[in-house]
């Protein structure tokens, strides 16, 4: 069943983080949705700007919808990750959408607040919430590139008035994670420094963390093996995930795990069968295996097990 962002939030805060996945094809939405029924945790299930045009944006829509009737225990929001102005209104008016990210961190902060309330004013209208992002995350994902020298942690001072003034709904924070497979060098980790003072200043506010994906070196490995080349690749401790849900972070996202996963079947699969040629013989392992992965990360995050509670504060039967 597909609910409201907002929900979610209300229930989780303080208590576990929900993932927020990032799928482009079939695969990975069965995948996703059978390892969340299986983990019995409430998710959100993210299309990129990307997603939406690597086939046509209603394509993962009409995916969705079908998995929705697939798997009619499964309770998830619906969300737009790194929209600009006019993919976030495209997605607002569609009515397929939860909840929409813009993004217009790179601008200066006057105007990441105006781009931000205009999306604000039109997506509150239709009971559709919003997340902004303040300060920037380093590393690539897309068409998001931002480097190390011009990445930026949020300022907490800066966080209170940039949500008073721009009325997002949850706040996607610059706390050291950066998108892509390689995040961290040496012994960097998050900065619940940053972290424990923007909750401070924003206390029971929706807090988000971007480009979470733990990058798991057994992963890294496989693919390495299989004939891959992802040298220095290391990403977040996911061990810190329920110290950061304590501090506000309600909704963890993670992407580049799910694209890793997928490698790995694949490169293994057709170095071991290298007369197959059926694309669906790969695609069963995958799924099977997202899950599995999917079902982990829950855990993880604190979230497995809570589709009952869920249910309950939001009178689901």
């Amino acid at each position: 069943m597909i609910v409201t962002t907002e929900d979610l939030f209300k229930v989780a805060y303080g208590k576990f983080a929900i993932g927020a996945y990032n799928i482009n094809n079939l695969e990975q939405c069965m995948g996703l949705f059978q390892g969340c029924v299986d983990s019995q945790a409430p998710f959100i299930i993210q299309i990129s700007k990307g997603a939406r045009s690597y086939t046509d944006k209603k394509m993962l829509e009409a995916i969705i919808r079908a998995a929705d009737e697939i798997f009619p225990d499964a309770v998830f929001a619906v969300h737009l990750d790194h929209g600009d102005l006019e993919s976030c209104m495209d997605c607002i008016n569609s009515g397929s959408y939860s909840s929409v990210m813009i993004d217009a961190s790179h601008e200066s902060f006057a105007k990441n607040i105006e781009i931000t309330r205009k999306v604000v004013d039109t997506a509150h209208a239709k009971g559709i919430s919003v997340e902004a992002e303040l300060g920037q995350l380093g590393g690539v994902e897309e068409h998001v590139s931002v480097s190390e020298a011009n990445a930026k942690l949020t300022d907490p001072e800066q966080a209170k008035e940039f949500i008073e003034k721009s009325g997002c709904d949850c706040l996607a924070c610059a706390i050291g994670t950066s998108h892509g497979a390689f995040k961290f060098t040496g012994t960097q980790g998050l900065h619940f420094d940053v972290l424990e003072e923007i909750q401070k200043k924003l206390p029971g506010f929706p807090l988000v963390m971007h480009g979470s994906s733990s990058v798991p070196q057994e992963e890294v490995r496989r693919i390495n093996a299989a004939g891959g080349d992802l040298k220095g690749a290391k990403g977040v401790d996911e061990n810190q995930f329920k110290r950061a849900a304590q501090l506000g972070v309600t909704k963890i996202n993670i992407d580049t795990d799910g694209r890793l996963v997928w490698t790995r079947v694949h490169r293994e699969f057709f170095r071991d069968k290298p007369e197959k040629f059926d694309l669906r013989d790969p695609g069963k392992i995958f799924m099977k295996e997202y899950a599995a992965f999917i079902a982990g990360k829950n855990e993880k995050l604190g979230s497995a097990g809570q589709l009952p509670l869920i249910k309950k504060q939001l009178g689901i039967k």
